[in-house]
């Protein structure tokens, strides 16, 4: 444990230094993401330990009574999320490195680098806090750090809207939280203490985890967590900032964001789900259906975006969605005791967890270079960089595939154990559960459908055809730092893809913690449920072989033929131009106009041509978020236009401020005797 607090020490203090030197961009650079991968590499060490089954003594220091104690400790769900969290974090600060130097005529890099391991910093304090004081407190410095990194180029309109959309939304977040640890904490919610135990006590996690919870309260604390962390998470409907925020950050930032810190919201409700004792009957369908619903929506305002990082993060909307459906039939399995499928569902969430911080990495870090070298992130505006970037293509195309959940990638594991979770549930009950459980697996095909055409249209309009601006056609492959990360994260895909059974043995220890099992027993039901992931990883291993070849014979044949030089056919036209093919749009039209649908469909305006010989026409389309334009964006301008009446409580007069004052301690302690006559009665 003392390595891993020396880690985060390494973290703030590479910061600090980046900030004293903010003057010379070249030594911030080398201060801020030197310290980020120093402390990264050192933070695994006992990471790993810990999930390969080792033990890490809790660590403990004494704090000002009335707050607690500081205590820290990781264990295996600590630790599962820790590893993505450091490795993603060095490879960000490694391609972040050459990736912000672009910048440093235009800002000082001191800062960005100060709140970049100011964020790095505060994820790792979240996930190993065993105390709800320490843990908030890590939660808003992760989240405030992360709103400076959004409002980078804070002087674009994009990125301010951004950064205030992001801050509303993980302040929302925040206030289900504090909630949901006060109610924990609270005498009136759970019997153990209502005895009278020590403030410092109940702000323990291990106090927490002692609690005797009412069914009625442990159901409410449920709802407030899903509400709190599915925030972060990106749930629907609270998904809203997600697009904004990752369109706006740095790229790096971007994939850290996506591939790692929307994961804090499933790492708290997980942490809580483990104060809660056995989840009840509605738990489990509750969050599978809320799932399914975030991934098919994420997915079809994914296919219509023109932005790639849109297009990636409604992406990322869609796995979390994935996620939250495995964790719901996990839970569903558990509280119909049906412990194969409990198992095969939280594994198939847990690995997921870790493909997605994978494949979301590589392709942030693809699209950062695409935009590093084009200067846009409009696909209308890119085309025929795979014969310009043929490395950033290529991993990019590795990427789109893993997303895609096809074979022989590792997004397909996954992807599969859910199919198999569900199926296993249809089939094994003769109730409304099973039909719905099969009806989901319809479900699950149509999102994987989307997902395939999504990505093919992102990749044929991206890398293929022809430029479509001149910045595309002048585009240059990136530096060996930016390719580097990339390369590691296309490598640790394949890795996966072909060993899925070594990643999941790793931490099916994490299932049992989640559950309340004794050791090891995840990895029986497991093998009891012939889970195929060795036959998974097979068929991987051998289509990667056959493709790896068939490429290979496919070159080396390419070198001994001589190309034939000449036009292709042009249609008929004697010039043909860029902008003669296709689209983005083209590739959605028939499923974002005709089957999705109507509040999910993109708005359009026509001008058609008028007359013998028109003079113009023209046609627009938009692609706005449905929550936020017709949910959050008018009750917001109504609450901003109800409160604009309190400003005569603005006097600007110091003894009505000090009468405030007055009312304000007057009421608290009324409230607080109310609240100790309430908890003795």
């Amino acid at each position: 444990m003392d390595v891993l607090l020396i880690a985060v020490f390494m973290q703030v203090l590479a910061g600090l230094g980046a900030l004293a030197w903010s003057k010379s961009p070249r030594l911030a650079t080398l201060v801020g993401a030197g310290g980020a991968i120093a402390a990264s590499l050192l933070g695994l060490v006992p990471t790993l330990r810990v999930l390969c089954g080792g033990a890490v003594a809790p660590w403990q220091m004494g704090w000002d009574a009335s707050h607690g104690a500081f205590r820290v400790e990781v264990d295996a769900l600590s630790a599962f999320f820790l590893v993505p969290v450091l490795a993603l974090s060095g490879l960000a600060a490694l391609y972040g490195g050459p990736y912000l130097f672009a910048y440093r005529h235009e800002k000082s890099l001191g800062g960005p680098w100060f709140f970049f391991n100011l964020f790095v910093a505060g994820m790792v304090m979240v996930l190993v806090a065993r105390t709800a004081l320490l843990f908030l407190m890590a939660w808003e410095v992760m989240s405030l750090a992360a709103y400076f990194l959004v409002t980078l180029e804070h002087e674009k309109a994009e990125a301010r809207y951004a950064g205030w959309v992001y801050l509303i939304a993980t302040h929302l977040g925040a206030a289900c939280l504090f909630l949901t640890f006060l109610l924990l904490a609270n005498p009136v919610a759970n019997a153990a203490n209502a005895s009278g135990s020590s403030h410092d006590a109940g702000l323990q996690f291990d106090a927490f985890r002692g609690n005797h919870l009412d069914p009625m309260w442990a159901g409410i604390l449920f709802v407030l967590a899903l509400v709190g962390f599915g925030a972060k998470a990106g749930f629907v409907p609270f998904h809203v900032w997600l697009p904004e925020a990752h369109a706006a950050a740095p790229s790096h930032v971007s994939a850290l964001m996506s591939g790692v810190m929307i994961k804090m919201g499933l790492y708290g409700l997980l942490r809580v789900l483990t104060f809660l004792g056995p989840p009840q009957a509605w738990w489990g369908p509750t969050l599978a259906v809320l799932g399914l619903l975030t991934a098919l929506i994420g997915i079809c305002l994914a296919l219509q975006q023109r932005d790639i990082k849109r297009v990636l993060a409604y992406s990322s909307i869609e796995n979390m969605g994935l996620i939250g459906l495995a964790l719901g039939v996990g839970l569903t399995g558990l509280a119909r005791n049906e412990l194969g499928v409990a198992v095969l569902g939280i594994t198939a969430a847990l690995l997921h967890v870790w493909n997605h911080a994978l494949m979301k990495g590589l392709m942030f870090f693809c699209a950062g270079s695409v935009v590093h070298a084009a200067g846009t992130r409009d696909m209308e505006r890119l085309g025929g960089l795979l014969k310009r970037m043929p490395w950033t293509g290529g991993v990019m195309l590795l990427g789109a595939v893993a997303l895609a959940a096809l074979p022989p990638l590792n997004g397909f594991a996954g992807k599969w154990l859910m199919y198999l979770s569900l199926m296993r549930t249809g089939v094994a009950s003769a109730d409304v559960h099973g039909l719905t459980a099969l009806l989901a697996v319809g479900l699950l095909a149509l999102i994987g459908g989307l997902a395939a055409l999504t990505f093919l249209r992102l990749i044929g309009i991206v890398l293929l055809g022809t430029p479509r601006s001149d910045a595309a056609g002048q585009a240059h492959e990136a530096s060996p730092g930016m390719i580097g990360p990339m390369l590691v994260l296309a490598a640790l895909c394949v890795g996966v893809a072909v060993a899925p059974v070594l990643i999941a043995d790793l931490f099916l220890g994490v299932a049992d913690q989640i559950y309340g099992w004794e050791p090891g027993r995840a990895l029986r039901e497991l093998d009891d449920a012939d889970t195929p992931l060795e036959i998974v990883g097979n068929v991987n291993g051998w289509l990667l072989f056959v493709l790896g070849a068939s490429a290979l014979a496919v070159m080396a044949w390419l070198r001994k033929s001589v190309p034939a030089t000449g036009p292709t056919w042009g249609c008929g036209y004697a010039r043909p131009t860029a902008r003669m093919q296709y689209t983005g749009r083209s590739f959605a039209h028939i499923i974002a106009e005709s089957l999705l649908p109507r509040f999910l469909r993109p708005r359009t305006s026509r001008q058609p041509p008028q007359g013998l010989f028109p003079a113009r026409s023209g046609f627009a389309a938009e692609n706005p978020d449905p929550a936020s334009e017709r949910v959050y964006v008018p009750l917001f301008r109504r609450l901003a236009d109800s409160l604009t009446r309190l400003r005569v409580l603005q006097q600007g007069k110091v003894n009505v401020y000090l009468i405030y004052v007055f009312l304000t301690v007057v009421l608290a302690l009324a409230w607080m005797t109310v609240r100790r006559w309430w908890a003795v009665s």
